[in-house]
C-alpha cells in the first residue's frame, strides 16, 4: 500500500486531472489524500450558496472512494493564491510531515492558470526531497504538456471519474466537465500506450526506494 496525495488548487481540479487514477488506486487498496486550496466562492453566481463547491467536492471525492478524514479543504480566494504562496507552502510542509506521502500529484508546471502555477511550484518545493511527484493534465490550460508517464485505466475507472465530476452541478456548463470530453481524452491517452483508457502525467521527481 502506498500513500498518495492529490493537490488541487480549486475543488474539481484533482478529479479532472487524475480522477480515473484515484479510482484505480483506491480499488488497489492505496491510501489516498486530497487537498483543495480554494472553494472559489467568489466565482459562483450570486444565487448559489457560498459553500456550494465545498459541498460538491465532498460528494465527488466520496464517489471516488476517498475517506472524508483524508479530505483537506482551504478557503483561499480564487485567482489570488499567489498572494498567499508562503502560507500555502507552510501548509504543504505541515501536510508532508503529517502524511509523508509516497507519490504526490500536482497541476502541470506548464499550466497557465495563475492559481495552478502557484500551487504546483509550492508543492514542488515542499515535496522535492521526500516523494515522487507527477503533474496531471488539464489540457484547456496548456500550450504544451509532456505526456511521458501513463496510468492505464479500465472503463469502470473512467466512468467513476465521470460520476464524480457530475457531482459538480454548479460547473456543468463548462465544456471540460462534459462526459464525452472526459471519455475521449482517456481514450486518446489509452491509444498512445496500447490500452483502452489512460491518464497522462508529467514526471518531476520519481523515487524508487
Amino acid at each position: 500500500m502506498k500513500k498518495m496525495l492529490i493537490i488541487s488548487p480549486h475543488t474539481d481540479d484533482g478529479e479532472l486531472g487524475c480522477g480515473g487514477s484515484i479510482a484505480k488506486f483506491i480499488e488497489e487498496g492505496n491510501d489516498i489524500y486530497y487537498v483543495a486550496f480554494s472553494t472559489a466562492e467568489e466565482s459562483l453566481p450570486e444565487y448559489l450558496p457560498k459553500n456550494t463547491l465545498e459541498v460538491e467536492v465532498k460528494q465527488a471525492t466520496k464517489i471516488l472512494g476517498i475517506p472524508s478524514n483524508n479530505l483537506i479543504i482551504y478557503k483561499y480566494k480564487v485567482r489570488k493564491l499567489n498572494y498567499v504562496r508562503q502560507e500555502i507552502l507552510e501548509e504543504l510542509v505541515r501536510i508532508r510531515k503529517e502524511i509523508n506521502p509516497d507519490i504526490v500529484f500536482i497541476p502541470s508546471l506548464n499550466d497557465l492558470h495563475q492559481d495552478h502555477q502557484t500551487v504546483a511550484m509550492e508543492a514542488l518545493r515542499a515535496f522535492k526531497n521526500s516523494a515522487s511527484i507527477l503533474g496531471y493534465e488539464l489540457p484547456w490550460n496548456h500550450i504544451k504538456f509532456s505526456s511521458v508517464f501513463f496510468i492505464s485505466l479500465e472503463e469502470k475507472h473512467v466512468e467513476k471519474k465521470v460520476e464524480a465530476l457530475q457531482a459538480y452541478k454548479s460547473q456543468t456548463h463548462r465544456n471540460y466537465m462534459q462526459p464525452e470530453f472526459i471519455r475521449s481524452l482517456a481514450k486518446i491517452r489509452g491509444l498512445q500506450i496500447g490500452v483502452d483508457f489512460a491518464e497522462a502525467m508529467e514526471v518531476y521527481r520519481w523515487i524508487i526506494k
